[in-house]
């Protein structure tokens, strides 16, 4: 065979290859997708004091595992303890004043009776010097005179009664229905609030991390000091749109980290985003802003995937660390040993970078 022969032979070689491979990986990316675009996602929770002060003491270190309710740090709770007497002292001051109110309503009812009493005497008399005057037994004077008395007590029991709404209303109702009563009351519950607020505590179970904090510094309420990775797992993974049309939830999956290179874990699909952010348009009173483009060949959209480990290594992996994903629909069993091969052999490759 001469050397032009040679040659050629590798040229078909080639170019048979090259088609091979090609349509390997049509078919594989269509029903054997993987994606090195994926990451191991941990939900992290901000810390932050609800009330201001001065940090007084920080009980945790950096990078330290804490339980739900243990205590992060305190701020100084000196200032949230004179708040709370003094709501205290508000709440007495109200009671107080409660109770003068009732003795001021006990004195005004008995001036109601009293003058009441006083007008229906001298109802009675205007009503004999009525039937005086018309006899002519008394002068017009003592009449008016008596009549004048009779109106004065009136006026003066619509006085007492007028007193006597008055001070019902400002009173209120009685007990613990009482409108000062339960302001007094819910300002003692807000001061008390604060002053435990003074205490933050962690609300999940994880791992405190950058903490920005030191004994002395005073902090303002809702500024993040520091945060706590939780030990739930969420993997996500961004596939080629076209890729996902023969997937769905529940369907096998097998996941390689960067972290441990030469393992491969077992895990399902869980959901897929209904959408991303270029998919939506912001109802901002501007109109549509249309990208422009001269390239003939777009880029792919990708939609992220949601994946579940079937079980949880030992260790998690960090936030944000590196994985690779790889999909076999459940229907297509056929492909389940080229996964199996494409898989396996990225993560012997993560031995290499």
């Amino acid at each position: 065979m001469t050397p032009e022969q040679r040659f050629a032979r590798w040229v078909r070689v080639a170019i048979a290859a090259f088609i091979g491979l090609f349509l390997y990986f049509i078919i594989a990316d269509t029903y054997m997708p993987m994606t090195p675009q994926a990451r191991a996602m941990r939900p992290v929770t901000s810390v932050a004091p609800e009330v201001d002060g001065r940090v007084e003491r920080v009980v945790v270190d950096n990078n330290t595992r804490v339980e739900e309710g243990d205590l992060l740090f305190r701020l100084d709770e000196e200032p949230y303890r004179l708040a709370l007497e003094r709501a205290r002292l508000t709440r007495e001051e109200a009671r107080r004043d409660n109770a003068r109110l009732k003795a001021e309503l006990a004195a005004a009812r008995a001036e109601l009776v009293a003058a009441r009493a006083s007008a229906d005497e001298l109802e009675r008399e205007r009503r004999r010097y009525d039937t005086l005057a018309e006899r002519q037994d008394v002068s017009r004077q003592q009449y008016e005179q008596v009549d004048a008395d009779y109106q004065s007590a009136r006026a003066s029991a619509d006085a007492a009664q007028a007193n006597i709404d008055a001070l019902e209303v400002e009173l209120g109702e009685d007990g613990e229905a009482n409108l000062r009563l339960r302001q007094a009351e819910n300002a003692v519950a807000t001061a008390q609030l604060d002053l435990e607020r003074t205490r933050v505590r962690a609300e999940h179970d994880g791992i405190v991390t950058n903490l920005q904090l030191q004994e002395g510094s005073v902090t303002s309420s809702g500024s993040s000091v520091l945060a706590i990775v939780e030990d739930e797992l969420d993997i996500v993974a961004d596939f080629r749109e076209k890729t996902l049309r023969h997937v769905s939830p529940g369907d096998p999956v097998r996941v390689v980290f960067d972290a441990w290179p030469g393992e491969v874990f077992q895990a399902e699909v869980r959901s897929v985003d209904p959408g991303v952010q270029d998919g939506q348009i912001p109802a901002d009173g501007q109109l549509a802003d249309i990208p422009t483009t001269d390239r003939w060949v777009r880029d792919a959209q990708r939609l992220r995937l949601h994946v579940t480990l079937d079980e949880l290594p030992a260790s998690l992996p960090a936030s944000g660390a590196r994985a690779t994903v790889q999909l076999v629909p459940g229907d297509h069993w056929l492909a389940w040993p080229f996964a199996w091969l494409q898989i396996h052999a990225i993560s012997w490759v993560h031995h290499v970078y």
